[in-house]
Formats: C-alpha cells, sequence, structure tokens
C-alpha cells in the first residue's frame, strides 16, 4: 500500500475516532426488526460466534427460534452452553473451523454435509486485526485469509455442495460483516493478489481496511453471479459501526487499557450491534432482494468501485487461480451464471 492512500481508516487512532463521529450522526433507519421477525425451523450458521458480535449475534437467533450452528476456533463447548442458558433454546451445535487453514474450512463444510445440515442463513462475521503479519499453513497472510479468503472459499464449497437451502418460499440468506473501512482505499493492487508480505501494527488498519475492499467487492460479484435471472439467494452485507469487542486484543499492551476504556464509554455493545444483523437475517421486509448494504443501520450504497462488475470479475478471477495454485479445485455451479 503507498502513502497517497491516506483517509479516515489508515491508522489506529483515526479509525477509532472516526467510530465515535459516527455514532453521533443522526440515522435514517433502513427497517424495524420486529418480535414477530422469527427464524423458527431455519438453520443458522454464525462464524466467529465465540465472542464478540458473532456471539451477541448467535443468542438472538437463537431468542428467535433459529437452530443455531456456531462455527469457531475457541471457545468449545463452553460458549455453545452460555449460548444455550442465555437464550433458553437447546438448538445449538458447535463446529470447529481455523478460518486461516484451507483445510479446516474443507472439514467444516464436510462435517455439515455428512451431518445433513443445509443451512437457509450463512452469517460470514470472523475477523481478525492481528498485531503483523503471519503467515498460514497455505503460506498466505493470515488477515488476507481470513477476513477476505476464507469467505470466498467457504461460500464457494456450500455452494457446491448445494448446503445453502430453499425454506419454503424463502430464499437462503448470505450476511458478511463489512467495513466503512472498504472506503478508504483508492484503487486495488491487482499486481499482487494474494502475495504474503512483512508489515507491522503501524500498516494493520490500513491493510484491514483494504481487505475489508475485497470483501465488499466480492458481496456485489456474488449477488450478480446468483441472482443474474432474479433472486436466487440474498446476499447482505453491513457495517455494524464501532463494537465493544475484543477484536483489538493484539494491540500492544500498553495502549490496551486506554482502548478498553475508550471501546466501553464510546463504542456499542454486541447486543445492540448485533440487532442489524439480525434485521438482515430475519426481517420479512427482505425476502426476495438480491442485495442490500446497511452503515449501522442505515441503508447506504456501497463504494463505487465495489460495485464496478469489471473489478469483481477481475477479483472473482484471481481468487480463484490462486486457489487453484494452491490446489483448490471448484464446481463450476456459478462461474457460468
Amino acid at each position: 500500500m503507498n502513502n497517497k492512500k491516506a483517509g479516515a481508516y489508515d491508522s489506529p487512532v483515526k479509525a477509532t475516532l472516526k467510530g465515535i463521529s459516527d455514532l453521533f450522526k443522526k440515522q435514517q433507519k433502513a427497517g424495524e426488526l420486529s418480535d414477530t421477525d422469527r427464524l423458527d425451523g431455519m438453520s443458522v450458521m454464525v462464524t466467529g460466534a465465540s465472542s464478540g458480535l458473532g456471539f451477541a449475534t448467535a443468542v438472538e437467533l437463537a431468542k428467535r427460534g433459529a437452530r443455531v450452528i456456531m462455527a469457531c476456533r475457541s471457545g468449545i463447548p463452553e460458549k455453545g452452553e452460555e449460548i444455550k442458558r442465555l437464550s433458553g433454546s437447546e438448538n445449538i451445535d458447535m463446529i470447529p473451523v481455523d478460518l486461516s487453514d484451507i483445510y479446516s474450512i474443507k472439514n467444516l463444510v464436510n462435517q455439515l454435509k455428512a451431518n445433513n445440515l443445509k443451512l437457509n442463513i450463512l452469517i460470514c462475521n470472523a475477523a481478525v486485526v492481528p498485531r503483523n503479519s503471519r503467515k498460514t499453513r497455505q503460506g498466505l497472510e493470515e488477515m488476507f485469509m481470513v477476513n477476505y479468503l476464507a469467505k470466498f472459499l467457504l461460500i464457494r464449497w456450500l455452494l457446491d455442495e448445494d448446503l445453502l437451502e430453499l425454506l419454503g418460499s424463502v430464499y437462503p440468506r448470505i450476511i458478511i460483516v463489512s467495513s466503512e473501512s472498504h472506503r478508504n482505499p483508492k484503487e486495488y493492487e491487482w499486481e499482487n493478489f494474494g502475495q504474503y508480505k512483512d508489515y507491522g501494527m503501524n500498516k494493520t488498519v490500513e491493510l484491514y481496511g483494504y481487505y475489508k475492499l475485497l470483501l465488499t467487492t466480492f458481496v456485489n460479484e456474488l449477488s450478480r453471479r446468483l441472482n443474474i435471472e432474479g433472486t436466487r439467494i440474498s446476499v447482505f452485507s453491513l457495517c455494524p459501526g464501532p463494537v465493544n469487542s475484543n477484536i483489538a486484543r493484539e494491540t500492544p499492551r500498553l495502549f490496551q487499557p486506554l482502548l478498553k476504556l475508550i471501546f466501553k464509554i464510546f463504542f456499542r455493545s454486541p447486543a445492540k450491534a448485533a440487532l442489524p444483523v439480525i434485521y438482515l437475517a430475519a426481517s420479512k421486509d427482505l425476502e426476495g432482494k438480491a442485495l442490500d448494504y446497511l452503515f449501522i443501520f442505515e441503508r447506504k450504497d456501497m463504494d463505487d468501485k465495489t460495485r464496478d462488475p469489471e473489478n469483481g470479475r477481475k477479483l472473482w478471477e484471481l481468487s480463484e487461480a490462486l486457489l487453484d495454485d494452491i490446489g483448490v479445485r471448484f464446481k463450476k455451479t456459478i462461474n457460468k451464471l
């Protein structure tokens, strides 16, 4: 990333201040979440469900009658038991997955298939903000893998195995947690796509925004490919705004007390931040809609770059080529749409 890409999210301090200021802006809500927006009989998988936004989302989904499948790296089984207690529902499953490891993602999909667990809703929530670059088992950079490529990979395999299922007349929904920081990068770096790069904490927030740019571009391209002849699968995304979670747990210890205080005072609780996620999952107002994006609870257009079909096509092709080099193969179920 080069220096001309300065913006509101290119440093931890600026990103924190921008998040706080956003909370004080008046919003026009996209809709209302009602107690009658139920998910009885539906199976919903949430990645990163053992803490923060993912945990709060799983609790509320369970309260609304969903069968919740928690896909997470830690907290098994104690976090699942806690959600049962908080929600009053026993309909909770946990499947271990390490989203930095391609083989672990494949194993997750295989377990769903082996147990005949088809999903009506997928919520891709998991993300990392590492202190510095780290190589994954397959030699990729961890934040690139977890924050972008794992979503591409998981969704492709779920679609290949026909594990996203229509329930009655209700179309399946894919909900991807992104960030307004996707607007920060000024351009794509296609020539270096997927290449491992060393970086430290001073570059983490900038790269976080770049990978959210890739993710939001994928959201648009996925909806285009799935819904070319009318809605087959709804693809929704959102930025939940600043959330008081443990996503910044790798911040240097010197700054952690201050960050925790700021998060506690100014940032939204995970339970409150989860409400727009639940709206996208459960609201009847969105039935049959192919694409949507919320910032907190307000409907917004995604950045123009992410909606450009040429950028979407390029990202898709580069992602497939990168995974092909690693030895990952896909069926051609949605390439031709």
